[in-house]
């Protein structure tokens, strides 16, 4: 009698629990999240697939942007946003054009993506921006105004693209890296560097050179290794009609790779407090 009257009210209290079980997984199904819940869902998800810089949804078998082209999505799926920086880091789908950007982006990262060309429109609406890194890319041309209105920007990368000339220059820059392009000296305009009198760094390394650039006063670490160099003059660093000339700022030169023989050009240095690394014999 007992072991009846326990069973009668076991029974009842399996079923509400069964049924509880069941709305608690119920809600654990994205389709099923009411209101918020489904927001946060959402938000988790996408934070946990930009930090690994995914595409959202882009590694799953039925995403169906999962291939093509990134330029019709929105910035922020594309590319992890926190406030002031942009980070479009090997973009899948591939991303072939600088993205439109929040208005008050300062720090843009979009390295190792297959962008072709910078036009003026690009960065027209960004004034805010302080440093550009577009390195590893497919750039092979950019409009001359294009960074014409970026009044702000200190930093700029272009290293590892296809160039072949330079634009104009924001006169503020702090540091400029064009490694690893194809430049030679008629795509470097005479007075590309001259006004730019803030130019700490400036890296033209593995291009194709066939003469040292104006280098402003400013600059403190100059690269130049591995170009076409084939001389340098005693106005390269100094100045012929100013014995009293000096540049105690430059503090690395780097000129090997080239092949100039440095040796040749003795009083091309007389005004720098250490000679330049290349070859002397």
């Amino acid at each position: 009698m007992k072991a009846l009257l326990f069973t009668c009210m076991l029974v009842p209290w399996l079923v509400a629990a069964s049924a509880r079980g069941s709305d608690h997984d119920s809600q654990l199904i994205p389709g099923s999240l009411p209101g918020m819940e489904w927001n946060g869902y959402i938000s988790d998800h996408l934070k946990s697939r930009r930090a690994r810089r995914a595409l959202p949804f882009a590694d799953e078998p039925d995403s169906p942007i999962s291939e093509g082209d990134a330029s019709d999505l929105p910035t922020c799926l594309l590319c992890v946003c926190l406030t002031g920086s942009v980070y479009c880091e090997e973009v899948s789908p591939d991303m072939t054009t600088v993205p439109t950007l929040p208005k008050e982006t300062a720090y843009l990262y979009a390295r190792f993506n297959k962008i072709k060309k910078i036009s003026t429109k690009d960065f027209a609406d960004v004034v805010t921006l302080k440093r550009i890194d577009l390195t590893g890319n497919l750039i092979s041309e950019i409009e001359d105004g294009a960074f014409s209105k970026l009044t702000l920007l200190e930093e700029l990368s272009l290293a590892e693209n296809r160039l072949v000339k330079l634009p104009m220059l924001p006169a503020k820059l702090t540091s400029f890296n064009a490694n690893n392009n194809l430049l030679k000296t008629r795509g470097v305009k005479a007075n590309a560097f001259k006004k730019m009198t803030k130019l700490v760094n400036l890296f033209l390394a593995d291009n194709q050179l066939e003469a040292v650039p104006h280098i402003p006063d400013s600059v403190r670490i100059l690269h130049l290794q591995n170009n076409n160099i084939t001389e340098v003059s005693i106005n390269t660093f100094c100045r012929s009609n100013d014995t009293y000339y000096l540049r105690p700022s430059l503090s690395e030169v780097r000129l090997d790779g080239n092949p100039v023989v440095l040796s040749k050009y003795p009083d091309s240095f007389t005004c720098m407090k250490v000679l330049p690394v290349g070859r002397y014999r």
